[in-house]
């Protein structure tokens, strides 16, 4: 889990992001230190959850293992897995994300309504990492 990137769990897992003060402008990942916008003259970021809920804007598939520095067991058989573009309105940005796991690209379109789900990167003995993940809405799994 990347510290500062979402919070809570089941119903209330969440993105977070930061709003800038000034010019109202939404960044994930958050941005701590400036405003990204370049016309704006600064402003406190506040931390805000985002959108739970969006639109498929593009999607692609991970068929292949990519090459170093990713790291992989070379002995597990890789498994494909599909990446989406999601597009928040309510924030006016769009997050990219892994399809949780059975979905694949044939089972998506653009403009479909997907939601935001905790997912699991990957795990060892002691450790599992989180991540997020996209589900379309209505599937439940």
């Amino acid at each position: 889990m990347v510290a500062g990137w979402f919070t809570g769990e089941g119903e209330g897992f969440r993105l977070l992001g930061t709003r800038c003060s000034a010019c109202a402008s939404v960044f994930f990942p958050r941005e701590d230190v400036f405003c990204r916008n370049p016309g704006c003259p600064g402003g406190e970021l506040r931390e805000v959850p985002l959108s739970r809920r969006g639109r498929v804007w593009s999607y692609t598939d991970g068929r292949y293992r990519p090459p170093s520095p990713y790291v992989s067991d070379p002995e597990l058989p890789w498994e494909p897995y599909a990446l989406v573009a999601v597009e928040l309105a309510e924030e006016r940005l769009v997050v990219l994300g892994q399809a949780v796991a059975g979905v694949t690209v044939a089972d998506l379109a653009v403009g479909m309504e997907v939601e935001l789900v905790p997912g699991v990167l990957n795990e060892d003995a002691e450790t599992v990492w989180t991540t997020w993940q996209w589900r379309p809405t209505g599937v439940t799994a």
